[in-house]
């Protein structure tokens, strides 16, 4: 790497860093089938596995906790969210909750997928100001897609307009703290993470079940 391309790097990771610029990332894992009708039927698992969000908690070694709640901000143990419903994210060795919302589900005869986006913690005492409960600003979402194509089944985890929520009244008293998980703890995780459950919804890698 050039000298130039090397400043331009750091110029650009000093603007990540004060949440002038984002980092859009895809992360995908795909498996193989014999034939299309079994790729179909493991298809049909897929979406199940995809929103089933509670168990996304479940997968084996280091991971994440998710939990889904209501609209009203209540935990739930339903298969499947609907729009407006959020999911708390607990990042493994940190028990700072991280809020997302969801604000679209698709589903077609070949893909299904749910976005989410950083939401303040629902129903917030009247007391506390509402500012975003996430290391990242409202702005960034993060799809989470199955699909097949033919004998391949695919899934993804797409994010998008990832800037630090460290800059204004959005981040409250969060500045620091989510400068250190977005470019500490979640960037070095970030990839496991998503790796993870992408290869889970493809079958790859199974949930524990106790």
């Amino acid at each position: 790497m050039g000298i130039k391309k090397i400043v331009d790097k750091v110029k650009e990771e000093v603007k990540v860093l004060k949440g002038e610029e984002s980092k859009d990332k895809v992360y995908q894992n795909e498996q193989d089938y014999p034939n299309a009708a079994s790729a179909r039927a493991a298809f049909e698992e897929s979406k199940q596995k995809l929103f089933n969000v509670n168990l996304w908690s479940n997968l084996e070694g280091i991971n994440s906790t998710f939990e889904l709640h209501d609209e009203r901000g209540r935990k739930t143990t339903a298969e499947a969210p609907k729009i407006g419903d959020y999911v708390k994210v607990t990042l493994p060795g940190a028990e700072v909750e991280n809020w997302v919302q969801v604000n679209n589900i698709k589903t077609t005869e070949n893909m299904a997928e749910f976005t989410v986006q950083p939401s303040s913690k629902p129903n917030p005492p009247a007391d506390e100001e509402a500012v975003t409960e996430h290391f990242f600003t409202s702005d960034a979402t993060s799809t989470f897609r199955v699909e097949v194509q033919g004998t391949k089944l695919i899934a993804s985890e797409i994010g998008k307009n990832e800037y630090i929520n460290n800059q204004g009244d959005e981040s409250g008293k969060r500045a620091v703290l989510n400068t250190l998980i977005a470019e500490g703890g979640w960037a070095g995780f970030q990839g496991l993470q998503w790796d993870k459950l992408t290869s889970y919804l493809v079958h790859k890698e199974e949930a524990k079940t106790d």
